[in-house]
């Protein structure tokens, strides 16, 4: 394992002003998306869309640091034959890959998930690497429920997490560890605080045990954010405040950075947020996006499906990763919003 180079890698993938593309959806999920725009999901057409994203010069080259991809994807070429890896990597930005194969229901733990995937894990990585992935996303759920999470759905997820952080780091691929604490329910945000920490802190023991040098991997946590369900939405000062508060208890400072899923929240929201935690510095670590939603539910509706609109969904995408981008560094203001709109 050369640590110094996957350092270097997990510290450009959180530079200042520039954050991460999640572009990893399921089949499942991609056609949800696109059965809200009346498109099929066809091969071709999904091709067709992210080609239209890692195509738009502006936001990949300036505020892009990396793109996860699926599986399908990585293996795509585009409409001239170049493949989609290389268009990310002539943006300037850095290929990565989900590796998780999506959850399953948890023995013995009623309405747990745990996360699935290790089984073979180290030949798909080899074969990531050759076709470029310099980084891997693996994602594990964690829902608050009545009773729940329970200590055995917080244990083995983190164990899961820190072994395929282990293998990728074993092939010289940065991990994006990903434990989310899911923003379902009617809980507060207090709630949300202790079940993150709990999670957090559960994770980077494992981590230790599994023996993962924490200078070359990167953090994807949510933030400490209300329930979808709960009556009192906490403000954005309140949830940067906590979650800042939250990650500088849990996290080690050696973790290069620090990248937000946005979890459901809305285009601004995720945006607003990020940018209030930027005023809470100086961080020990990069704190930057790595969002999908948040970045792609307007150029998927400008888009359409249509050819003649893939300026208008370039556009749409362009000013969702500047406003991003300016997030990162605490330079973001609601009233850019409005001058686009």
């Amino acid at each position: 394992m050369n640590l110094t180079e996957l350092n270097r890698i997990a510290t450009a993938m959180v530079a200042p002003g520039k954050g991460i593309l999640a572009a990893d959806e399921s089949s499942g999920t991609i056609k949800k998306r696109f059965d809200a725009i009346g498109v099929e999901s066809t091969e071709a057409n999904r091709r067709d869309y992210r080609e239209m994203l890692f195509r738009s010069r502006e936001a990949m080259s300036q505020c892009i640091s990396g793109v996860i991809l699926y599986d399908e994807t990585i293996w795509q070429d585009a409409k001239d034959g170049t493949p989609l890896v290389k268009l990310i990597e002539q943006s300037g930005a850095i290929p990565g890959i989900k590796v998780d194969e999506g959850t399953q229901a948890l023995p013995m733990c009623p309405g747990e998930l745990v996360t699935v995937g290790l089984d073979k894990l180290a030949e798909r990585l080899k074969k990531y690497y050759e076709r470029g992935a310099r980084f891997a996303k693996w994602r594990a759920v964690i829902d608050i429920g009545s009773g729940i999470p329970s200590m055995t759905a917080i244990g083995v997820n983190a164990h899961a997490l820190a072994r395929y952080a282990a293998l990728c780091q074993a092939a010289q691929i940065v991990p994006i560890v990903e434990p989310e604490v899911l923003m379902d329910g009617d809980h507060d945000i207090d709630r949300c605080y202790e079940v993150t920490t709990r999670v957090l802190n559960k994770t980077f023991q494992e981590l230790r045990v599994q023996r993962v040098a924490l200078e070359g991997m990167v953090l994807k946590p949510n933030m400490a954010i209300s329930g979808k369900k709960c009556a009192k939405q906490a403000p954005v000062e309140e949830v940067a405040e906590k979650t800042i508060r939250l990650l500088k208890a849990c996290v080690p400072a050696a973790v290069p950075g620090i990248a937000f899923l946005s979890g459901g929240q809305s285009d601004e929201e995720a945006t607003a947020h990020l940018n209030a935690m930027h005023k809470l510095g100086p961080l020990p670590w990069g704190l930057t996006f790595s969002y999908g939603r948040a970045l792609q539910a307007a150029p998927q509706k400008a888009w359409s499906g249509k050819a003649e609109n893939v300026a208008a969904g370039q556009s749409a995408f362009s000013h969702r990763a500047r406003m991003n981008g300016l997030a990162s560094k605490g330079e973001w203001q609601s009233s850019l919003e409005k001058k686009a709109a």
